[in-house]
C-alpha cells in the first residue's frame, strides 16, 4: 500500500493526515448491509482526501501570496459544518473551510480583491425588495410587490454596507471555487483516494 494518498506537484500528501480527519470526523452512514458499508467507507475516505488536499493546495496559495503561515489544522479537531455551507458550498469546501486556517486565509484574501460597483449593489436592492421590509411592514403582512409604499421598507443608504458585504463574499466564494479547480490539475491521486464523483471508479458519485 502506497504511503501517500496523493501527490501535489510531485510532492507526497501522507495518508496519515487522510486517517487523521477520519478519525476526527463520526461515521454517520446508516447502513447494515456490509457492501454499503464498505463502499460508505471507500467514499469516506476519498472525501477526506479531497479535504486534505484542499487544504495542502490553499497552503501552498498562501505562501505564494506572501500571506502570514496560518494556524496549523488540529488532526483531532472535530468538524462542524453548518447544513447552510453545505448547501451553497458542497461538502468538500464546507469541510475544508471549517478544516483549514490555509482554506480561511485564502478566501478571506481572496475576498478582499473582490470590487462590488455600486451599481450592483443597488440592483440587489432593487430586485429584492422583500428581503428589505421593516419589522412593521412584515408585521403587517406588507405585500413588497403590490401595494407597499416607501416607508415599509428599510433605507438603502441602512442596508448598502451589509448587501456589499454578501455580494462581495459571494465573489469570494466563486474565486475559490476556479482557483481550487486549477489548483487541483496539478494533483494526482493514490489508488483508493480519487475525488467521489471520479466516474473512472466504480461507485462514484456526483454529490460534493
Amino acid at each position: 500500500m502506497t504511503e501517500h494518498a496523493a501527490l501535489v506537484h510531485g510532492e507526497a500528501v501522507a495518508r496519515e493526515r487522510v486517517d487523521a480527519l477520519l478519525a476526527a470526523v463520526p461515521v454517520r452512514d446508516r447502513e447494515t448491509r456490509p457492501e454499503s458499508l464498505a463502499r460508505a467507507a471507500r467514499q469516506r475516505r476519498r472525501w477526506a482526501t479531497q479535504v486534505v488536499v484542499t487544504d495542502e493546495l490553499a497552503r501552498r496559495a498562501c505562501a505564494e501570496r506572501g500571506l502570514a503561515p496560518p494556524d496549523e489544522v488540529s488532526p483531532s479537531r472535530v468538524l462542524a459544518v453548518a447544513a447552510t455551507d453545505v448547501a451553497d458550498l458542497g461538502s468538500i469546501v464546507a469541510a475544508a473551510l471549517a478544516h483549514s486556517p490555509a482554506a480561511r486565509a485564502l478566501l478571506a484574501d481572496l475576498e478582499g480583491e473582490q470590487d462590488v460597483p455600486e451599481e450592483a449593489v443597488r440592483d440587489y436592492y432593487d430586485r429584492n425588495r422583500d428581503c428589505f421590509l421593516t419589522r412593521e411592514a412584515l408585521r403587517r403582512g406588507v405585500d413588497p410587490y403590490g401595494g407597499a409604499t416607501a416607508g415599509d421598507f428599510l433605507p438603502y443608504e441602512h442596508v448598502r454596507a451589509g448587501i456589499a458585504s454578501e455580494l462581495r463574499r459571494a465573489a469570494a466564494q466563486r474565486a475559490f471555487f476556479d482557483w481550487l479547480d486549477r489548483a487541483r490539475t496539478g494533483v494526482v491521486y493514490a489508488a483508493g483516494h480519487e475525488h467521489p464523483g471520479d466516474p473512472s471508479h466504480p461507485d462514484h458519485e456526483h454529490r460534493h
